[in-house]
This record gives C-alpha cells, sequence and structure tokens, in this order.
C-alpha cells in the first residue's frame, strides 16, 4: 500500500512540474530575450503572492518528487530498507524544501 501512495505522490508531482517547468523556461527565454537583467526579474517579483505561490508550488512538488526518486534509488543501489531508508527519504526531501523555499522567499523578497 505504502508502495502504491508513494507511486501516486510521485505521478501527481511529476504532473504538477510539467507545466511550472515550461513555464518557468518560458519567463526565463523571454525576461533574456528582453534584456532584462536578474535584478529587473526580480524587482517585478519582489512582493508577488503569484510568482511566491507559483515557485512555492513547484518547490513543493519538487521536493516530492525527487525524494521519492531518491528513496527508490537508495532501496534498490544501496539495498537500504525499512527505519533507515524512510528516514533519508525524509530528510532529503526536507532538505530540498528547505533549499527551495529559502529560494522562493528570497525571489518575493522575503
Amino acid at each position: 500500500m505504502l508502495e502504491l501512495r508513494l507511486y501516486l505522490a510521485q505521478r501527481i508531482s511529476a504532473a504538477i512540474m510539467a507545466p511550472l517547468v515550461l513555464l518557468h523556461l518560458g519567463l526565463m527565454i523571454y525576461a533574456i530575450q528582453g534584456g532584462l537583467s536578474a535584478e529587473e526579474i526580480l524587482g517585478r517579483t519582489r512582493g508577488s503572492l503569484f510568482w511566491g505561490g507559483t515557485y512555492g508550488l513547484f518547490v513543493i512538488a519538487v521536493a516530492v518528487h525527487a525524494a521519492i526518486g531518491l528513496r527508490t534509488i537508495m532501496a534498490e543501489w544501496l539495498r537500504l530498507r525499512g527505519p533507515l531508508l524512510s528516514g533519508l527519504s525524509w530528510f532529503f526531501g526536507f532538505a530540498l524544501l528547505a533549499a527551495g523555499w529559502r529560494a522562493v522567499v528570497a525571489v518575493i523578497g522575503g
């Protein structure tokens, strides 16, 4: 039952990430071709709940997706099982979430 939940969580997180990656890449291409500097881009995102929410959702989806993927790799390659596997998976998930959240706060001007 746990494996089914993890499978579904990873597929749902991928479905959330896909359009957000395309949005991000499109915006970066538009900004670079428009000649915007990093400072100008950040000036436009400061205080924006929309961009904070968009990138916040992206960070959550990436943390979930990557933690589950790393869990699978650790189980297959390192033969980890049980509490150690779960603990490491949670650790990596929270570490990614924390790092990503710091970036979101920097982008929206926290």
